[in-house]
């Protein structure tokens, strides 16, 4: 997935008010971080996409249930989970750079748990590199974490939750929101596309959809305790199949969340081209509450690198699915994912990935140096590239890529957007917030507090990352 992120899970507290939690929701807001001297406390750090967070949060809200208290400092924590990513090799070896600290007095008398995709991936042999860890557990055992716990506070040493073979899709009970106003709800989990460098499949499983009941109940008790916006989440989200009765599609599914009272934006992430289809683009286009935002994931511009990483679609595919998107009525904006210096891959298939860029101009890419993963068939290809070669070749595509970005951010100055504002600017009176389409827009206000709020802000300045503006 896109959007990749590192993030103490207690970093929005004390800037984002509390809400009242709604009689039987299963959805429990951010709650106040535990005061010294209360019952058992704990940390939680997570490192990944978006779906990662979201795990974080279902963690946090069992913990919570349990009388746990959470605390900034991982140091003061008795308990300390990472929950971890694996997706590339830089994002697992910061979690082993952080159980580090642990090592000796640090660690004593705490518990210490990796969670998450690198737990599914190294199992037991974290235990091995890492004596101290007490905990290890994959995605698909969270539901399983008030007994996990339970065999660490009555004193076993270790115990591990990696079991995939489940057709839940790893809800809990209770989750922890950080933020009052955007919800992340998982609707499919899994993969069953079999990228050739993807170790998803292995740390996720196959793909299981939850109902769409299920979903819409969810979406309306998190819409009455005042949440606008739902993000919908999965590995392929658009991949999801009704298992229910109502048997939805996915463009059923988006309409159905978006004509939920109280919810003014519906947005989903992370999309495979493969099943992406017209009927995605004309629910979007029928209903204003579907952001006009489509990450689709490319990874090359070449069709020979596309065969070797078993993306099942070719550079003539992709772009008849962009074509797609870019006949809507309205705009919509396009972000992607791209690696470069996959194996084998030459001079001629690096420029038909820059010539994409060009042809679709996108509007955000997430780019990346190919890293060889565990347990996936790229792991033992020849003819890898040498890091500097890989370097060189991320850096051209970054910098093809800002001069796109800037050229199509300056086209929008003068026009004014709908902003829902998410975050406080580091000096007073300023504040950040998004489009629609996903665009970052800073500007400046005397108001209070206007998080969670949305407002007009017309644009006056634009970078390659973000716009500035004022408000209207």
């Amino acid at each position: 997935m896109g959007n990749s992120v590192h993030v103490p899970l207690e970093s929005l507290l004390g800037r984002i008010p509390a809400q009242p939690a709604a009689p039987h929701s299963r959805s429990a807001p951010a709650l106040a971080s535990g005061t010294p001297g209360s019952a058992r406390s704990f940390h939680i750090e997570t490192f990944g996409c978006q779906m990662n967070v979201h795990d974080s949060e279902k963690v946090a809200g069992v913990l919570l249930e349990r009388g746990y208290s959470l605390v900034a400092d991982p140091l003061a924590a008795d308990v300390v989970f990472y929950n971890t990513c694996s997706i590339r090799e830089k994002a697992a070896q910061k979690v082993f750079s952080r159980l580090g600290q642990f090592r000796g007095p640090a660690g004593r008398d705490k518990i210490i748990g990796v969670l998450g995709c690198v737990a599914q991936q190294e199992g037991e042999e974290i235990f091995e590199r890492a004596p101290w860890v007490s905990l290890v557990c994959g995605s698909a055992s969270y539901r399983r974490l008030p007994d996990l716990l339970a065999q660490l506070e009555s004193g076993n040493r270790r115990v591990m939750g990696l079991d995939t073979d489940t057709d839940e899709t790893f809800e809990t009970e209770i989750t922890r929101r950080d933020n009052p106003f955007r919800a992340y709800l998982t609707i499919i989990e899994g993969c069953d596309k079999a990228c050739s460098y993807c170790v998803v499949p292995f740390t996720r499983g196959p793909e299981r959809s939850r109902s769409s009941d299920s979903v819409l109940r969810e979406v309306r008790e998190l819409a009455a305790l005042g949440y606008s916006e739902i993000q919908l989440l999965g590995q392929t989200v658009n991949s999801y199949r009704d298992p229910g009765a109502r048997a939805m599609t996915f463009a059923e599914l988006l309409l159905a969340v978006a004509d939920v009272p109280g919810i003014r934006r519906v947005r989903f992430t992370t999309s495979h081209p493969r099943d992406f289809g017209p009927d995605i683009v004309a629910a979007i286009d029928s209903h204003p509450a579907l952001c006009d935002h489509v990450h689709l994931p490319v990874q090359s511009g070449s069709t020979g690198v596309l065969q070797r990483m078993c993306r099942t679609y070719t550079r003539e595919q992709y772009l008849e699915k962009i074509s797609m998107i870019r006949s809507a009525r309205r705009p919509i904006s396009i972000s992607t994912d791209i690696i470069v210096g996959f194996p084998g891959e030459d001079e001629q298939e690096f420029s038909e990935t820059l010539s994409l860029l060009d042809l679709v101009q996108f509007d955000q890419i997430f780019s990346f140096k190919f890293s060889p993963r565990p347990h996936t068939a790229a792991e033992h290809l020849d003819d890898a590239l040498p890091e500097e070669e890989q370097g060189r070749r991320l850096a051209a595509l970054q910098e093809r890529q800002r001069e796109i970005q800037l050229r199509r951010n300056a086209a929008l100055a003068g026009q004014s957007f709908e902003v829902l504002v998410d975050n406080r600017g580091h000096k007073p009176g300023q504040w950040s917030g998004r489009t629609s389409s996903n665009r970052v827009v800073n500007f400046s206000s005397p108001h209070p507090s206007l998080l969670g709020q949305y407002v007009e802000v017309r644009v006056t300045q634009a970078g390659p990352n973000s716009l500035l503006g004022e408000l209207v």
